[in-house]
Protein backbone atom coordinates (compact mmCIF):
# COMPACT_ATOMS: atom_id res chain seq x y z
CA UNK A 1 0.00 0.00 0.00
CA UNK A 2 1.64 3.72 -1.09
CA UNK A 3 1.26 6.70 0.60
CA UNK A 4 -0.89 7.91 -2.50
CA UNK A 5 -3.79 10.42 -1.89
CA UNK A 6 -6.48 7.89 -0.55
CA UNK A 7 -8.73 8.65 -3.22
CA UNK A 8 -6.75 6.68 -5.74
CA UNK A 9 -5.63 4.03 -3.39
CA UNK A 10 -9.84 3.52 -2.60
CA UNK A 11 -11.08 3.99 -6.03
CA UNK A 12 -7.98 0.96 -7.28
CA UNK A 13 -9.50 -1.04 -4.56
CA UNK A 14 -13.12 -0.14 -6.07
CA UNK A 15 -11.92 -1.19 -9.53
CA UNK A 16 -10.06 -4.34 -8.49
CA UNK A 17 -12.85 -5.72 -6.08
CA UNK A 18 -15.46 -4.97 -9.21
CA UNK A 19 -13.42 -7.18 -11.91
CA UNK A 20 -13.54 -9.98 -9.10
CA UNK A 21 -16.94 -9.62 -8.94
CA UNK A 22 -17.11 -9.85 -12.65
CA UNK A 23 -15.13 -13.23 -12.60
CA UNK A 24 -17.76 -14.28 -10.28
CA UNK A 25 -20.47 -13.63 -12.26
CA UNK A 26 -18.77 -15.14 -15.53
CA UNK A 27 -17.80 -18.38 -13.87
CA UNK A 28 -20.55 -19.11 -11.85
CA UNK A 29 -22.32 -21.55 -14.22
CA UNK A 30 -18.96 -22.63 -16.05
CA UNK A 31 -16.99 -23.18 -12.85
CA UNK A 32 -17.91 -23.04 -9.69
CA UNK A 33 -14.73 -23.51 -7.79
CA UNK A 34 -13.24 -21.07 -10.12
CA UNK A 35 -16.40 -18.87 -9.49
CA UNK A 36 -16.42 -19.55 -5.57
CA UNK A 37 -12.56 -18.74 -5.08
CA UNK A 38 -13.59 -15.11 -6.75
CA UNK A 39 -16.14 -15.02 -4.75
CA UNK A 40 -14.35 -15.76 -1.70
CA UNK A 41 -11.43 -13.34 -2.58
CA UNK A 42 -13.90 -10.45 -3.86
CA UNK A 43 -16.18 -10.38 -0.11
CA UNK A 44 -13.15 -10.69 1.89
CA UNK A 45 -11.15 -7.58 -0.25
CA UNK A 46 -14.92 -5.72 -0.08
CA UNK A 47 -15.23 -6.46 3.93
CA UNK A 48 -11.42 -5.69 4.05
CA UNK A 49 -12.14 -2.44 2.39
CA UNK A 50 -15.51 -1.70 4.60
CA UNK A 51 -13.17 -2.30 7.76
CA UNK A 52 -10.54 0.67 6.72
CA UNK A 53 -13.35 2.86 6.27
CA UNK A 54 -14.80 2.55 9.11
CA UNK A 55 -12.29 1.85 11.14
CA UNK A 56 -9.47 4.54 9.86
CA UNK A 57 -11.02 6.43 7.36
CA UNK A 58 -14.54 7.35 8.50
CA UNK A 59 -13.46 8.25 12.45
CA UNK A 60 -10.57 10.69 10.82
CA UNK A 61 -12.26 12.43 8.35
CA UNK A 62 -14.98 13.25 10.73
CA UNK A 63 -12.45 14.49 13.66
CA UNK A 64 -10.88 16.69 11.15
CA UNK A 65 -14.57 18.05 9.25
CA UNK A 66 -16.35 17.96 12.74
CA UNK A 67 -19.06 16.25 10.97
CA UNK A 68 -19.96 12.81 12.57
CA UNK A 69 -23.54 12.87 13.30
CA UNK A 70 -25.81 12.91 10.43
CA UNK A 71 -23.17 13.24 7.86
CA UNK A 72 -22.06 11.37 4.61
CA UNK A 73 -19.92 8.93 6.70
CA UNK A 74 -23.33 7.75 8.16
CA UNK A 75 -25.26 7.18 5.29
CA UNK A 76 -21.92 5.26 3.87
CA UNK A 77 -22.01 3.30 7.15
CA UNK A 78 -25.95 2.55 6.80
CA UNK A 79 -25.09 1.31 3.34
CA UNK A 80 -22.60 -1.25 4.31
CA UNK A 81 -25.15 -2.77 6.69
CA UNK A 82 -27.08 -3.01 3.26
CA UNK A 83 -23.63 -4.35 1.04
CA UNK A 84 -23.01 -7.12 3.91
CA UNK A 85 -26.71 -8.13 4.07
CA UNK A 86 -26.30 -8.51 0.12
CA UNK A 87 -22.88 -10.60 0.59
CA UNK A 88 -23.93 -12.84 2.69
CA UNK A 89 -27.42 -14.01 0.13
CA UNK A 90 -25.09 -14.11 -2.68
CA UNK A 91 -22.46 -16.36 0.04
CA UNK A 92 -25.55 -18.73 1.04
CA UNK A 93 -25.88 -19.76 -2.54
CA UNK A 94 -22.29 -19.99 -3.29
CA UNK A 95 -21.53 -22.37 -0.21
CA UNK A 96 -24.18 -24.28 -1.48
CA UNK A 97 -23.31 -24.51 -5.48
CA UNK A 98 -26.61 -22.59 -6.59
CA UNK A 99 -25.61 -20.39 -9.56
CA UNK A 100 -29.13 -18.63 -9.09
CA UNK A 101 -27.67 -15.39 -7.11
CA UNK A 102 -28.93 -12.63 -9.84
CA UNK A 103 -31.37 -11.43 -8.00
CA UNK A 104 -28.71 -10.62 -5.20
CA UNK A 105 -26.39 -9.78 -7.08
CA UNK A 106 -28.53 -7.35 -9.07
CA UNK A 107 -29.34 -5.81 -5.51
CA UNK A 108 -25.48 -5.83 -4.12
CA UNK A 109 -24.38 -4.42 -7.76
CA UNK A 110 -27.23 -1.50 -7.66
CA UNK A 111 -26.09 -0.42 -4.37
CA UNK A 112 -22.54 -0.39 -4.64
CA UNK A 113 -22.74 1.72 -8.08
CA UNK A 114 -24.39 4.22 -6.25
CA UNK A 115 -21.63 3.84 -2.96
CA UNK A 116 -19.09 3.65 -4.75
CA UNK A 117 -19.79 7.12 -6.94
CA UNK A 118 -20.51 8.85 -3.38
CA UNK A 119 -17.48 7.56 -2.27
CA UNK A 120 -15.40 8.86 -5.72
CA UNK A 121 -16.94 11.48 -6.17
CA UNK A 122 -17.54 13.24 -2.67
CA UNK A 123 -16.35 11.69 0.40
CA UNK A 124 -12.42 10.53 -0.88
CA UNK A 125 -11.59 13.74 -2.13
CA UNK A 126 -13.32 15.14 1.06
CA UNK A 127 -10.74 13.62 2.99
CA UNK A 128 -7.99 13.95 1.18
CA UNK A 129 -8.52 17.46 1.33
CA UNK A 130 -8.54 17.31 5.22
CA UNK A 131 -6.21 15.46 6.13
CA UNK A 132 -2.00 16.00 5.91
CA UNK A 133 0.52 14.20 4.60
CA UNK A 134 1.58 12.80 8.23
CA UNK A 135 -2.62 11.77 9.31
CA UNK A 136 -2.14 10.08 5.41
CA UNK A 137 0.89 7.84 6.45
CA UNK A 138 -1.02 7.11 9.57
CA UNK A 139 -3.68 6.16 7.86
CA UNK A 140 -2.06 3.48 5.86
CA UNK A 141 -0.35 2.49 8.43
CA UNK A 142 -3.10 1.78 10.87
CA UNK A 143 -5.09 -0.17 7.51
CA UNK A 144 -1.83 -2.18 7.61
CA UNK A 145 -2.00 -3.15 11.21
CA UNK A 146 -5.55 -4.14 11.15
CA UNK A 147 -5.74 -8.10 11.83
CA UNK A 148 -6.92 -9.65 8.59
CA UNK A 149 -9.62 -12.04 11.34
CA UNK A 150 -11.48 -8.56 11.27
CA UNK A 151 -12.34 -8.96 7.60
CA UNK A 152 -11.52 -12.68 6.78
CA UNK A 153 -15.03 -13.90 8.03
CA UNK A 154 -17.98 -16.23 6.28
CA UNK A 155 -21.05 -16.31 8.31
CA UNK A 156 -19.08 -14.97 11.30
CA UNK A 157 -16.11 -17.82 10.71
CA UNK A 158 -13.26 -17.70 8.94
CA UNK A 159 -14.23 -20.42 6.57
CA UNK A 160 -15.24 -19.50 3.15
Amino acid sequence: MSHEKISVTFEQDHDRLDALFTTFQQQKRKDMAKAKEAFVEFKFGLQRHIVWEEDVLFPKWEENSGMAEGGPTQVMRTEHRIIGECLEGIHQKVQANNPDSDLEEQRLVDVLKSHNMKEERILYPSIDQVITDQERAELYQAMKDIPEERYRTCCGSGLA
